[in-house]
């Protein structure tokens, strides 16, 4: 079986590949490389995964329609695809917003098309956020709630990614899986994370930016948990029963709420190093809550994440240490 892969060298992606690779399947893995986050993290990423035999590294935009065409022309014998290439990040979206556009919504449109020339496609799953649940009052989160009031344009492109899916699943009857993360963090994570600063800063004796006053609640899903909802939502794809598009759309979080400030207090413990805080109002675009709701992921496909948080933040200031030297 081949599956594709995009946003191999991205923190969720690379993890999939190796989960992917472990269990005797050849991955196709496509990222641009692009300079969002230090690059020479990527580098690493990519580098471990072609060093397995079964890892065929691609580098491509996937905004790029000729390139992603080509791609899908030489391999004519994808049946999956693992969709993780995006951009990401709230704050970043305020600065650079073209690049959300481009990356999110056109990527999202070309790969879909592309994928229409894969007479084998089983099964597409593609990356939506817990973002686009805005300032819903009502916790936990629900895949069944209103999610048409997003606080920030990556928000917004996450909710129409899942729009043009759903068309494309009635258009074409393309079996389509999204799936909403929630604040995934873990070994190799991104360095613009708030986990990651956090464990940068307070090394670097530098305070800490704590928005909303630390008066804020994140559901954090460790990555060995994310990547399990990936790869069992991927082998169940949607039936299509010829009614209702065979789309779907589930949560994947640790359904656990866990206060920012419990949260730095675990990272301080790992590092035995204190942090100092800069207290500041929230961000544009941010919501102080999320939680979720994972029932349909557990009824359907067996979601249970495992890792809570006071497992997983050690594993993670582990591996920075490692990683970095510090």
């Amino acid at each position: 079986m081949t599956i594709l892969v995009t946003g191999a060298a991205g923190f969720i992606g690379y993890h999939t590949s190796l989960a992917l690779l472990d269990r005797g399947q050849r991955v196709i893995g496509v990222d641009d490389l692009n300079d969002y986050y230090d690059v020479s993290l990527k580098q690493a990423r990519r580098d471990r995964l072609t060093a397995r035999g079964d890892f065929v590294f691609e580098l491509l935009d996937i905004a790029d329609r000729q390139a992603m065409e080509a791609l899908i022309d030489r391999y004519r014998d994808i049946t999956r695809v693992v969709h993780l290439a995006a951009q990401a990040g709230v704050r970043y979206s305020l600065v650079n917003p073209h690049i959300y556009t481009r990356t999110n919504i056109d990527g999202h449109l070309v790969l879909l098309e592309a994928c229409r020339r894969l007479e084998r496609l089983e099964h597409l799953v593609y990356a939506s956020s817990s973002a686009v649940y805005g300032a819903n009052a009502k916790l936990p989160f629900s895949v069944a709630d209103r999610v048409d009031a997003p606080l920030s344009l990556y928000a917004a492109t996450k909710k129409s990614m899942e729009m043009i899916s759903h068309s494309y699943g009635h258009l074409y009857r393309m079996a389509q899986t999204g799936l909403r993360f929630f604040t995934v963090y873990g070994p190799w994570g991104r360095p613009d994370m708030a986990a990651v600063i956090f464990i940068r800063n307070i090394l670097a004796g530098k305070p800490i930016p704590v928005f909303n006053k630390g008066d804020m609640r994140r559901d954090f899903t460790y990555i060995d948990d994310a990547v399990a909802g990936i790869l069992g939502c991927l082998d169940r794809p949607p039936a299509d029963a010829g009614e209702e598009p065979p789309c779907k759309l589930y949560n994947i979080g640790n359904h656990r709420s866990v206060s920012l400030m419990d949260y730095i207090g675990l990272i301080e413990t790992a590092l035995g190093k204190k942090a100092e805080m800069e207290l500041m109002p929230m961000q544009p675009g941010d919501v102080k809550e999320t939680f979720a709701d994972i029932a349909d992921a557990r009824r359907d496909f067996g979601f249970e994440p495992k890792t809570t948080i006071e497992e997983g933040i050690p594993r993670l200031v582990a591996w920075y240490r490692d990683f970095y030297g510090d």
